[in-house]
């Protein structure tokens, strides 16, 4: 039987105190299936975090965080628990840097000019709490480029300290968000220039946190097997290719996990009528109820597709966009539900009143929307230029809904493409990114829900047993601090 780990998950946002993306959902979910464990979060207390809702008490005493030049900062730690859990959650709380509603970016969504010191400060605000807890982890979990300066200070200036032994694994979730700065935020970090180099934390003459974390950290994971790979080559590597390349025996693709608790059909209680596999009768009801919802005309027997996204150049709207008007010459409607770049605000709101029985759109966010769109539609259209994990996918095939993706990162991994021989498959997948590609694949979509209703049973029946569980996720990032334990005794012994 393998030992017991205490394990710190360090993180910018988690679920359900603050969510931009799925680093929330690993944060905040991922600690609930390791309960065998001694597993803590640690995560910035933002002013949008309500102190009452969440039950957040005071810890006694101010933490001392080392700044380099900016010399010695003070900070306030708050506790609560996971909700529904006993698994403690630290918030660091500095008005200075996070008495602010937003998580990284002003409201005209620029990045804030302090974001450098705020993460640095952070991250090691959150091994000062550590000695303070007197909480010496074996593994402490960083994600992404906010908290990847810990296992720099880990291998540097918390080396010879006992909280120096703890093994360090470093989670990707989107490596084009790198944490760029100016090379004097060396100065704060504290470790010495002698770390600026192009082997550790430079890149174009800038400091890259994110890099410099890739190479300290014991083990890397990212959100999936084909984001693993996709993040050695030079398309989708964003300049760190090569960096990701050479620790590629120490890189693991990890799928994050599917709330079903939330996403089920037979339980959801958002939609018009629940169902089942064996029971789909429901669905009609919730593709007639999505109809009225958006104002479409109610039909039983043309294709809805669904899409749920933010509105921004990652999640390939720009290629919907060119191919959107070609769309509506086939027979199908299509129901949008985001908010993102400005133009297509624009666009796409500008769309159902030229052609109001093909289209309807809402600009902004709803989660009661987005439950009816996962159970009203036919299809989900996710044209992604890159998908680290992807989620909606995973919902779509629960609910039935049969996801069209490009075939990138976790949607390639987690949609199976239809085989019109066999009628095997889960979905429709295509790889170029262009508005040709995504015509022609709707396109197919459309024909073989018109022309092959058998394969379209088969396909829907497939998808809706496919399922993406927090446990599995959970076991295989055991098993990754295992080995990252394993060879940080070996390797410093």
């Amino acid at each position: 039987m393998r030992p017991k780990l205490k394990i710190l998950i360090a993180a910018s946002e988690a679920v359900p105190f603050a969510k931009t993306g799925g680093l929330a959902d690993v944060a905040g979910v991922l600690p609930k299936y390791l309960k065998q464990h001694d597993v803590r979060v640690v995560m910035p207390r933002y002013y949008s975090i309500d102190k009452e809702k969440y039950g957040l008490k005071e810890i006694s005493g101010a933490l001392g965080v080392p700044m380099g030049v900016l010399g010695e900062l003070w900070c306030s730690v708050l506790e609560s628990k996971l909700p529904g859990t006993d698994i403690p959650v630290y918030f660091i709380e500095h008005e200075q840097y996070f008495g602010r509603a937003n998580l990284y970016n002003d409201d005209s969504g620029q990045g804030f000019l302090d974001n450098d010191n705020r993460f640095a400060f952070f991250s090691k605000a959150c091994l000062q709490l550590c000695k303070k807890l007197g909480f010496y982890p074996d593994v402490i979990h960083a994600n992404d480029w906010q908290t990847a300066a810990i296992p720099v200070f880990l291998n540097t200036i918390y080396r010879h300290e006992p909280l120096g032994d703890a093994a360090s694994v470093l989670t990707i979730h989107n490596i084009q968000h790198q944490g760029s700065f100016y090379e004097g935020l060396m100065d704060v970090l504290g470790i010495g220039w002698k770390h600026y180099n192009f082997l550790e934390l430079e890149y174009n003459d800038q400091v890259n946190l994110l890099k410099g974390g890739i190479l300290h950290s014991t083990r890397i994971t990212t959100v999936s097997d084909g984001y693993a790979r996709e993040i050695q080559t030079p398309e989708y590597g964003w300049g760190l290719d090569g960096v990701v390349k050479e620790r590629a025996g120490d890189l693991y693709g990890i799928l994050n996990g599917c709330d079903y608790s939330e996403w089920n059909p037979q339980t959801d209680k958002y939609i018009a009528k629940n169902y089942s596999e064996n029971d789909l009768s429901g669905k009609l009801e919730c593709k007639r109820d999505l109809q009225k919802t958006f104002g479409l005309p109610v039909r039983d027997d043309i294709p809805i597709f669904g899409i749920v996204s933010r509105l921004v150049r990652q999640k390939g709207v720009d290629i919907l966009a060119e191919a959107m008007y070609k769309l509506f010459g086939l027979d199908a409607q299509y129901v949008l539900l985001g908010t993102g770049e400005v133009w297509s605000h624009f666009y796409f709101g500008g769309a159902p009143p030229l052609f109001p029985d093909r289209i309807g759109v809402h600009i902004g966010y709803s989660n009661e929307l987005a439950h009816k769109i996962e159970a009203g539609s036919d299809f989900f259209l996710m044209p992604s230029r890159f998908e680290p994990c992807g989620l909606n996918q995973m919902y779509s095939l629960r609910y039935g809904t049969l996801p069209v993706v490009r075939a990138t990162g976790g949607l390639n991994d987690t949609v199976e493409n239809f085989n019109e021989q066999t009628w095997e498959g889960t979905g429709f997948k295509f790889h170029d990114l262009t508005a040709d590609a995504l015509f022609n694949t709707v396109g197919w979509a459309v024909y073989t829900y018109y022309n092959n209703k058998e394969a379209m049973k088969k396909l829907i029946g497939r998808a809706m047993q496919q399922r993406f569980t927090w446990q599995d996720s959970a076991r295989k990032y055991e098993d990754v601090y295992y080995q990252a334990v394993r060879k940080r005794k070996n390797i410093y012994l």
